[in-house]
């Protein structure tokens, strides 16, 4: 089963885990002060769901397969080992607004967010090709 898990941070601060897809009648979800937290939430929300749907005979995957979806205050928060500033001189967006983009006080449009998904797939299949 694949599931499909969209983190988003809230006007509240904390960040949440949400999907469409469901076991029997449960649905999952997960919530935290940071993503780390809200994660292992959303897990144990698919365990509880899991065995929810057990006791009431529905069927149960053999094997589930999660893909989180971020948006970008939920990914500079997960992956905080990453410089916001190096990061944006290397996608070539001005530091100030990548700044408001990973603190959630803008939001890029679709042009900005194309080079964001392009340094983070650079930066991913450069890091995936390093041997020491």
């Amino acid at each position: 089963m694949q599931i499909d898990a969209i983190i988003e941070k809230g006007p509240d601060g904390f960040f949440s885990i949400r999907s469409e897809q469901k076991i029997g009648r449960y649905f999952f979800g997960g919530y935290g002060e940071n993503v780390k937290s809200a994660k292992a939430d959303f897990i144990e929300s698919v365990r509880e769901s899991m065995e929810g749907a057990a006791k009431e005979g529905s069927e149960i995957p053999s094997r589930m397969d999660i893909s989180f979806k971020y948006d970008i205050p939920s990914f500079f928060n997960y992956f905080d080992y990453l410089n916001v500033s190096k990061f944006a001189e290397f996608a070539g967006i001005n530091e100030s607004r990548m700044r408001a983009y990973k603190s959630g006080l803008a939001y890029p449009g679709e042009k900005t967010t194309r080079k964001i998904m392009k340094a983070i797939e650079t930066i991913g299949k450069e890091i995936g090709s390093a041997r020491l």
